[in-house]
This record gives structure tokens, C-alpha cells and sequence, in this order.
């Protein structure tokens, strides 16, 4: 029964604090391995670095080591200046529109060697930990080498994964089997499971900074500067590029060979950026650039900036339904306007002016249209957008039946086809991590690592992991900003979000959900900054998002006019928005949304934390 914090407030649990250090994250164990560091002496970016690869080894069915991750994150040094962390990696050199086309594909492949881009997630977190850190490689991955190497009680969902793809496993990817069902069968919730030849990676990553004598300028540094070079040109690339070249079953039902070769890893390296950022409501809120699905937060800010409060609260009717048309507008420019391909105009996507007369569209019924804005007035480039039948009905290939997405095979895709972690009654299968801590020396970090999920391609022999499925949200079309193209990053959908008052920065925030990342996040930061509500009470309350978005996974189908919504949102707010227009799809009282948040007043130096309940899973801990 949840709890009462003040009158009209629920919670699940008691948002967490303290001064010391707080952490929140997608897996106990991972949360509880941040905080260890935080107590052994580490910052908060030492904390997050073995946090990250504890993920690896116990949410391997949400992320790996061969797919990829972003943050953002400001410092005690520099509070005013929000960094990106850029770990995504970009299309290989083979990647080319006319292998793939000549490959008889209209679309990327969600599951399959031709979906991966170039691993990153390690090599961010090991830039992260060279440039911000204070341990040593040993020290901070000594946690997921101990989980990989003694195991760890498997997790009810990863077991599910493994019981959805096993057919595809047996029948396609022999080498996925041996990895995840070695007795020819499903492990069991609970049983205790091991992952030696990751450990074996990370052991080979310390190993290669062994040579470097104390005698050194930076022994540390040079040692972190050794592991990365390790990963992008040792064996780990040449073992996953050869191992990739061989034809497999891939998610549009037939085989290919991927493209990824060494080379591509040797040049391939994580950076940081500076971060996008508005200010609303008094506040700076920083995101990543439009490379990444960012920017969406950001314009539905803007959207919502001029509307009175009573248009904001999105547990109303009113509330409820700006906020989706606000979203259907924003992700639409995001699907038309945002890649890597060329300047995006962000100064127009996010400027006063624009964002008036995107409000303006926002009637009083739901919009069943697809509405990008244009640009200096011309129409631009605009993504086919197909609903879930007219997709299955031109391809004659029903894509629930052979993977791909987030997640693959064969569980049924919620809203449409644009829901990567739930089905038709919201139940959440899986799809990516999160990570988010703060320290008492004003460090604050918010980090979603994501790809190379077990269900992504065949397991690497040796290694242990597979590669990621990021290249599924580029396009095959011609003049997309989001084209697949050699060198270019694809639209990532992961998009962590560091809120900034006064210079400070004041809550680090995030979630796991493809395309409902920002959607959620939007719910929650509306509820803080808004709403005035207390952050667990914030996440905890009722869910919703919008399905009439173009999806960035296989197949990449949107559904007008179409919402998910928790079934608590109140059966008099739901009819209503079905009354207005909205096509509603209730996912049960506790399914949408895997929010997690940190936070830090910079005038007492009090810390926060609250963590999502909805499968009890995530998890905050600190004092």
C-alpha cells in the first residue's frame, strides 16, 4: 500500500536524504555497487564507471559492451557548464546505402550484424573515467568481474528474454544458445549464472595497462589511456569483426553478413560535447544534441512554456492531452529535422517564435496527422510513416514473428508498434538501462547505457556479448538527415537530462524506453518543476505517452492519434481523452515509465534520490 507524504501525495517508497553521496539506477545491484565507491573514497563518475559495467553483467538483456551510451553531467569544478558524454558509436565504412539496398532491404534490421554500429559505451566510461575519475581500471571494474566470475541470481525478465528468443537461438544463432541456455534450456529466476568470458575481457583491459611503470607522468591515466586502446584494437574487435562476417538469420527472416570490421573500432572514440540547453521555469535544463532524440525534451518545453500551469499537471484531462500533442509535435520535427547527417537549426527548432506557433496547432482534439515543422519555408524531407498493418501488409512479413527492435523477437509491441519495452497491456520486456549519481563535492552525473542486448545478434565466441542494433534508427531514403551513411552516428534514442538552477546543477534524471524516454521525463520534470511534487511521489504517479510517433526501432510504425496510459490516471480523465479524440491503449495501474532521479541543493547541500517501483526493480540508496 503506498505510502502518504502530504495531503493528496503518494508514494511507493520515501524519496532518500542525505549529504553524503546518492545513487539511483535500473538494478540493485548496480546502485549498490555505485554507492560502495562512493564510500571507498571515489567520486561520482568513479561510482557511475562501476556501476555501468555492473549493468553489463546483470541487465544483459537491456544493454552490453557492444552497444553504446550517453550522459551528461556537470562537475564541482565547473557547475555551470552541463557535458555531454557521447558514447555512441557511428555506421561502419561498409555501411552504405547501396550494400543494404542491394542487400533487398528497405529498412535497418533490428536484430542482426547489419544493425550495429561501432561499440562506444566502454570506451565513454573509460574516457569518462581518465577525465573526471580518481581510481584505477582494476578498482572500478573489480565489481562486475566479481558478478561475471561468481555469479550473480539472474533476474526474472532476462529469463523471459531468453524463453522469447530461444527458438531463434536453437534454430539461427547456435553460439546465443551455448551463451545463454548451456543445459538446452531457459535458466530460472533466481538461479545463479555467470559470465566468464566477459570477465575475461575486463581482465585483458587491466592487463593491457600493466606495463606502465609508476615512473610515469600519470601512471593512472596512462593505464585508463592503455584499456581503451585494448578494447578499440585488441581482441575484442578482431574477434566481433570476424566473427560478424558470417551470414546469420537476421529480423527481416533472412540472412546476412555484417559490415563492422577492426578498422572501424581502431577509429572509433567516445568525446564530450557541450550540451543543448533551454531554460524553463527558472530553470536550465541540458541535454544532447540532435544527433540524439535530445532536443524533443527540450522543444516540448518550449511548447509548453506558455501555457498556464492548469495545461501542465498531466494527470488531468487538460494536462493530459497538451502534453501528448505537445510530444506528437515535438518528435515529429525530431523524425523530420534531427541526424548527423548535416546542421541541424536548432536555433529555430528551439526559439521562441517556433515553438508559438507549434503551440498553436495544439487544439482541443486529438491530431491523427503526422505535423513536422518546416524550416525557412520549405517542406524539407519527411520520413514514411506506416501504421503496424500497412507495414505487415507491404512487407507480407509479420515482424513480431523474427525479431528485431527493442525488444526482438517474438513479444507483441504495445500501441501500434512504437513501444520498444511493453506489449499490448504494457507489460515492460526490456529495453534499455539507467544510471544517476551525485556526490557531496557537487559531481552530479545522469547516464543511459543501452545495445548489444543478448537478443541483438548472435553472441561473439570468446567474448561473451554481442554487438548492438543502433543503425535500426537510420534510414535507407535519400536527403535524410538521419540517412545511414559510413561515419555518420545514428538517431540515438538515448537521452539522459541534468537540470541546472542558478548555475548549480539540481537534479540529474532519466529512463529506460526508446522512444518514450523524453515522454516520460517530460511527466516528471513537469511534476517538479510544476506540479511541486516530491520526486518519488513524481515518479510514482500515473503514466502516459504517445504511440503517434514514427518509431526508431524495426519496423519503424506509428499508430494516429495513439496513447498509452496507466489505468490509474482515473477512468474519468481516460474517457475524456477518448472523448477528445485520442486512441487509447491502457497498460494496468503500474507498467509505463522506469524514472529514476538524483538531486543536490546547493545552498544546504542536502541529496536526494528516488527510484521507479514499476517492477520491482530499480533501486536508490545513499545517505
Amino acid at each position: 500500500m503506498p505510502a502518504v507524504t502530504a495531503p493528496g501525495e503518494f508514494t511507493t517508497r520515501p524519496t532518500l536524504r542525505g549529504t553524503f553521496g546518492m545513487v539511483a539506477s535500473t538494478h540493485w545491484l548496480a546502485s549498490s555497487s555505485a554507492q560502495s565507491v562512493l564510500e571507498r573514497g571515489g567520486n561520482a563518475f568513479d561510482a557511475a564507471v562501476a556501476g555501468a559495467f555492473v549493468l553489463h553483467v546483470v541487465e544483459p538483456h537491456l544493454n552490453g559492451p557492444g552497444g553504446d551510451m550517453t550522459g551528461v553531467f556537470a562537475t564541482g569544478e565547473e557547475p555551470d557548464r552541463p557535458v555531454v558524454l557521447m558514447g555512441q558509436g557511428a555506421a561502419p565504412a561498409g555501411a552504405t546505402l547501396e550494400h543494404y539496398r542491394a542487400e533487398g532491404l528497405d529498412l535497418v534490421p533490428g536484430a542482426g550484424a547489419l544493425a550495429a554500429a561501432v561499440p562506444a559505451a566502454v570506451d565513454a566510461w573509460l574516457l569518462l573515467l581518465a577525465e573526471h575519475g580518481t581510481w584505477e581500471v582494476a578498482d572500478v571494474l573489480a565489481y562486475a568481474i566479481e558478478y561475471a566470475e561468481d555469479g550473480h541470481p539472474v533476474l526474472e525478465r532476462v529469463c523471459d528474454q531468453i524463453a522469447a528468443v530461444a527458438e531463434l537461438f536453437t534454430a539461427h544463432w547456435p553460439t546465443s544458445a551455448a551463451r545463454w541456455m548451456p543445459d538446452g534450456r531457459v535458466p530460472r529466476p533466481g538461479e545463479r549464472i555467470t559470465a566468464p568470458e566477459y570477465a575475461q575481457v575486463l581482465r585483458e583491459l587491466i592487463a593491457a595497462g600493466d606495463p606502465v611503470g609508476e615512473d610515469a607522468a600519470d601512471p593512472r591515466a596512462a593505464r585508463v589511456a592503455a584499456a581503451r586502446t585494448e578494447w578499440r584494437t585488441g581482441r575484442v574487435a578482431h574477434e566481433a569483426a570476424d566473427f560478424s562476417a558470417a551470414p546469420h538469420r537476421h529480423s527481416d527472416g533472412t540472412d546476412h553478413a555484417g559490415v563492422i570490421t577492426a578498422d572501424d573500432f581502431a577509429g572509433s572514440t567516445a568525446s564530450f560535447e557541450d550540451a543543448t540547453t533551454v531554460t524553463f521555469r527558472g530553470h536550465t535544463i541540458a541535454k544532447t544534441g540532435p544527433w540524439g532524440q535530445g532536443p524533443v525534451l527540450l522543444q516540448a518545453l518550449k511548447i509548453l512554456e506558455g501555457l498556464p500551469d492548469d495545461h501542465l499537471d498531466p494527470s488531468t484531462e487538460l494536462g493530459a492531452h497538451t502534453v501528448l500533442e505537445a510530444l506528437k509535435l515535438a518528435c515529429a520535427d525530431r523524425d523530420t529535422h534531427y541526424g548527423d547527417a548535416r546542421d541541424v537549426d536548432l536555433a529555430v527548432l528551439l526559439s521562441e517564435d517556433y515553438a508559438a506557433r507549434r503551440r498553436a496547432l495544439i487544439g482541443p482534439r486529438a491530431s491523427h496527422e503526422f505535423r513536422p515543422g518546416r524550416l525557412d519555408g520549405a517542406p524539407g524531407w519527411t520520413p514514411t510513416v506506416r501504421t503496424a498493418a500497412e507495414q505487415a501488409a507491404r512487407s507480407g512479413h509479420d515482424p513480431a514473428a523474427a525479431g528485431g527492435g527493442e525488444p526482438t523477437v517474438p513479444a507483441a509491441r504495445g500501441g501500434g508498434g512504437n513501444d520498444p519495452g511493453a506489449d499490448a497491456a504494457g507489460s515492460v520486456h526490456g529495453d534499455t538501462c539507467h544510471l544517476d549519481v551525485v556526490d557531496r563535492f557537487g559531481n552530479m552525473i545522469s547516464a543511459t547505457p543501452s545495445g548489444g542486448w543478448l537478443q541483438s545478434s548472435p553472441t561473439i565466441p570468446g567474448l561473451g556479448f554481442c554487438l548492438g542494433t543502433r543503425l535500426q534508427m537510420t534510414w535507407l531514403e535519400e536527403d535524410s538527415p538521419s540517412t545511414l551513411a559510413p561515419g555518420r552516428r545514428p538517431r540515438t534514442t538515448l537521452t539522459p537530462t541534468l537540470v541546472l538552477r542558478d548555475g548549480e546543477p539540481v537534479i540529474a534524471l532519466g529512463s529506460p524506453g526508446g522512444d518514450q524516454q523524453d515522454q516520460w521525463q517530460l511527466l516528471l520534470i513537469l511534476r517538479l518543476l510544476v506540479g511541486g511534487l516530491t520526486p518519488q511521489a513524481a515518479i510514482d504517479a500515473p503514466a502516459l505517452h504517445s504511440t503517434a510517433v514514427a518509431g526508431s526501432f524495426w519496423p519503424r510504425t506509428w499508430e494516429p492519434g495513439g496513447a498509452m496510459v496507466e489505468d490509474r490516471l482515473g477512468e474519468e480523465v481516460i474517457t475524456a481523452l477518448e472523448r477528445r479524440g485520442h486512441r487509447i491503449t491502457r497498460a494496468g495501474d503500474w507498467s509505463l515509465g522506469r524514472l529514476s532521479c538524483v538531486l543536490r541543493d546547493p545552498v544546504t547541500g542536502v541529496l536526494g534520490a528516488a527510484a521507479n517501483p514499476r517492477g520491482a526493480q530499480g533501486y536508490a540508496v545513499g545517505r
